[in-house]
């Protein structure tokens, strides 16, 4: 079996063995085996993929497999990675497993809650290896649809609600995608050639300007609403403030990711004029939702919602370089994303930690809590200098590659859109230093005074990804020479 099925097979395999218990230590170990597991098949792609470029092979992905799968459609089961692709699945794979230490004490229908983690991880990974646009569709239903069990059932406050609101516009969303996408389908027939999902094959087929002008704002809507691009974000905060902690880390760090992903490696390089054409109506909408997710974000008192706006906004710088098209912005948009998946579940699984031993989330009612759970108040000191892009950590390094990336153009439109996205950073540093000068410091809150410390497997969570931000922040060119790369092939149609 290839490199890259396994990262199919294992989740599923996984699953399997997890409808045969019924114990909640069965069930976590189970689930955390089977992830450690594809943390050793990703240090492992990442070990084979550097080998390979080394040992001199150039081609646009490696590990391909194409395999058909529905002829009647000349749909297949077309696989490959290149660097972007490898490092979202080792980021994947670190959250799943920092989310299954976060729910290790989880009492209600355990199995049931691995399963549908599990079961969305894979089709997050399967999302991330498709090189065919009918397969990439099918593995992002499979990630989405979990969503709505996952807050549905274990979820808090009006759960019923965000879970419906959240799959309902992902759902909207998934339809004005498919359009486009047998639009795209329907287009690469023409000239007596047969039709194709195929991303290489459709990439060497002009689509008509016409065509794109229709196909490719529905697909950058239907990739961009996951992806929190304003104002179709409006589900992302809701969703978050009654997901479960470990299902708010993987929402936020990796499930959104699919969005500004899909719209790199799929609808630029396939519609590249109608990227150019498009490129200042969506900026405009991502320079939106920079600026107003920063500001929704200073005005709330809940945790998680300035969290989930905290995200909206940094999400939407995203989008605002992938817009840029050039290549420094689009390194940035690449870094900011894996960053940002990091980062932001780091603060969900604190969050959780905080919300476990309070049952609290406002932070005008909680003080000092520095001195009552110092652990866990270092690691948010450290998630809100990461978040606001200190240097030493990863979101210095993602941010400044995504302004300078601006910065290059000529256009003095854009330059003015840069300033305002530039803006959010002032903002961010405000409720950031806002929330850590509340909740942590000041006079102790009397009744949390006899909270328990941080346990072991919290500490692994948070260790696992303070690691990763401090690497990226430390060493960025290691993880740009994976990013660069990509950047240049999937760049080419729009810049040259």
């Amino acid at each position: 079996m290839d490199i890259l099925t396994l990262f199919i097979v294992v989740p599923v395999l996984t699953v399997i063995v997890l409808l045969f218990v019924n114990k909640l230590e069965k069930a976590r170990l189970i689930a955390l085996a089977g992830m450690i597991i594809q943390l050793i098949m990703s240090i492992n792609l990442i070990n084979e993929y550097m080998k390979a470029r080394a040992a001199g092979d150039h081609a646009i992905m490696l590990f391909e497999r194409n395999v058909p799968w529905y002829s009647d459609f000349n749909a297949n089961y077309h696989i490959g990675v290149d660097g972007v692709s490898v490092l979202m699945i080792l980021l994947t794979t670190l959250i799943v497993i920092a989310g299954i230490f976060v729910s290790w004490k989880i009492d209600y229908m355990p199995k049931e809650f691995f399963i549908s983690l599990i079961v969305l991880a894979s089709g997050v990974y399967g999302f991330f290896i498709s090189l065919d646009l009918f397969t990439m569709f099918v593995f992002y239903e499979i990630a989405v649809i979990p969503m709505y069990l996952l807050i549905g059932i274990w979820g808090s406050g009006p759960r019923e609600y965000a879970a419906m609101k959240l799959t309902l516009m992902l759902m909207g969303a998934s339809a004005l995608l498919l359009v486009s996408l047998f639009g795209i389908y329907y287009y690469s027939g023409t000239n007596g050639m047969e039709p194709t999902f195929d991303l290489m094959e459709l990439a060497n087929r002009k689509m008509d300007f016409a065509a794109q002008k229709i196909f490719y704002p529905l697909a950058f809507i239907g990739f961009g609403t996951i992806g929190a691009l304003f104002p179709f974000h409006t589900w992302s905060p809701d969703g978050h403030a009654s997901a479960p902690t470990a299902v708010s880390m993987l929402h936020a760090g990796v499930l959104m990711k699919l969005g500004g992903y899909g719209i790199f490696r799929f609808i630029m390089f396939l519609m590249p004029e109608g990227a150019l054409f498009w490129q200042d109506f969506f900026l405009i909408l991502a320079v939106t939702g920079v600026t107003y997710g920063a500001m929704a974000a200073i005005q709330q008192t809940d945790l998680k919602y300035i969290n989930a706006y905290s995200s909206v906004s940094h999400l939407g710088l995203v989008l605002f370089a992938l817009l840029m098209i050039n290549k420094t912005a689009w390194n940035g948009a690449m870094l900011q994303s894996l960053s940002h998946g990091f980062i932001t579940a780091l603060f969900f699984a604190l969050i959780g930690m905080i919300y476990g031993r309070t049952h609290v989330r406002d932070i005008t009612k909680m003080t000092g809590m520095m001195r009552i759970v110092p652990f866990l108040g270092v690691a948010y000191v450290i998630a809100a200098l990461a978040n606001l892009g200190l240097p030493g950590f990863s979101g210095f390094v993602a941010e400044m590659n995504i302004f300078m990336g601006g910065f290059l153009n000529n256009d003095l439109y854009k330059q003015a859109m840069t300033v305002f996205a530039v803006s959010s950073i002032v903002v961010t540093a405000v409720y950031m230093l806002r929330l850590v000068g509340r909740m942590l410091y000041g006079p102790v809150t009397t009744v949390y005074t006899n909270l328990p410390k941080a346990f072991w497997y919290e500490k692994v969570a948070i260790g696992i990804l303070v690691l990763f931000i401090t690497l990226i922040g430390t060493l960025p060119f290691w993880w740009l020479q994976f990013i660069q790369e990509s950047v240049d092939n999937f760049i080419k149609p729009l810049v040259h």
